[in-house]
């Protein structure tokens, strides 16, 4: 078999690759009410996507919802007051935005690490590091 062959071959072999989704989506949060408490019921999976330590997101939400906030024994968020899942899920994307996404490459591989006394996002894609809280 020649070398085009086999090219032609491998390349009608191989899957289509969707370029228009990505390989990171955080899911919506989701949100009800109990009370006068907003339940976000898969904070843990929100949690896990983000690959970031629950008191780090529970901290940043109470900051940007200006609320007060606890995990509860199941994983779950609880914010005091009463909370639109929209206002919820831009909140979690402020956090995605500015905590978990490279600014220079776009990507999710991210950590936050402790350099020079203050901590910092890198990238472990591109190298990037970018200063966090500016």
């Amino acid at each position: 078999m020649e070398y085009d062959e086999m090219l032609d071959r491998a390349i009608d072999e191989t899957p289509d690759i969707d370029e228009r989704g990505s390989r990171f989506e955080v899911p919506d949060p989701e949100v009800r009410p109990e009370g006068n408490v907003t339940v976000v019921e898969n904070f843990q999976t929100l949690v896990d996507t983000l690959a970031r330590d629950e008191s780090d997101v529970l901290k940043f939400l109470q900051d940007e919802l200006g609320t007060a906030a606890r995990i509860d024994e199941s994983g779950r968020a609880r914010l005091t007051g009463e909370f639109k899942r929209r206002r919820v899920a831009d909140a979690v994307e402020s956090y995605t935005e500015g905590y978990v996404i490279c600014s220079e490459c776009g990507l999710p591989d991210t950590r936050i690490v402790e350099q020079s006394g203050a901590e910092v996002l890198k990238c472990d894609a591109c190298g990037a590091i970018t200063s966090l809280g500016e």
